[in-house]
């Protein structure tokens, strides 16, 4: 989908700022989203004339190389911060209901190399397809396939540990 006017790039910009913005935020330090969402629309701009017809992963690929490119040199930190709480529902009975199943989830989450933490939070966060995922991360669809599959089986190997090691925790205390 070459652009070849400013009403056509804002056009592109409108429909997916927010979604950029959003995919930023849950990967960059709050004070640097601004500056990558920006760069990543600079360099829209600039290659305007060469942005596929669904420019959303392309914008996706390209705000992650710039946090990459950021990052390098430095200690990588945690990908993704979880915001459990509020997206979980709450029983209205019981407030506290299900908080350790969320504490175990964002243990488990905690634990995971930030690769595969990447792999989920671009099926489950961002709702890309196998096709659009493989394109934000530069691999193949049965690559990004295979890398989703190995991440939800090691996520469900650390749930598995998280709750082992909690009810071996409780049968101690209670002897």
């Amino acid at each position: 989908m070459p652009i070849a006017s400013e009403a056509q790039f804002t056009e592109v910009y409108r429909a997916h700022y927010e979604d950029v913005l959003r995919f930023v935020r849950r990967r960059a330090h709050p004070m640097n989203v601004d500056d990558v969402v920006g760069e990543t629309f600079l360099a829209a701009w600039r290659r305007r004339r060469e942005l596929p017809e669904d420019a959303r992963p392309w914008l996706f690929g390209t705000a992650r190389n710039l946090m990459l490119n950021a990052n390098r040199g430095m200690r990588r930190q945690s990908a993704l911060v979880v915001h459990i709480g509020r997206t979980a529902t709450v029983d209205a009975h019981d407030p506290t209901a299900g908080v350790d199943s969320r504490l175990e989830l964002v243990e488990a989450w905690q634990a995971l190399a930030a690769a595969d933490q990447e792999v989920l939070a671009l099926h489950v966060w961002e709702d890309l397809t196998a096709k659009e995922a493989a394109r934000v991360l530069g691999c193949t669809r049965a690559s990004y396939s295979m890398r989703l599959t190995r991440a939800k089986r090691r996520l469900a190997d650390r749930l598995g540990q998280t709750a082992a090691t909690a009810s071996s925790a409780l049968s101690l205390s209670t002897r």
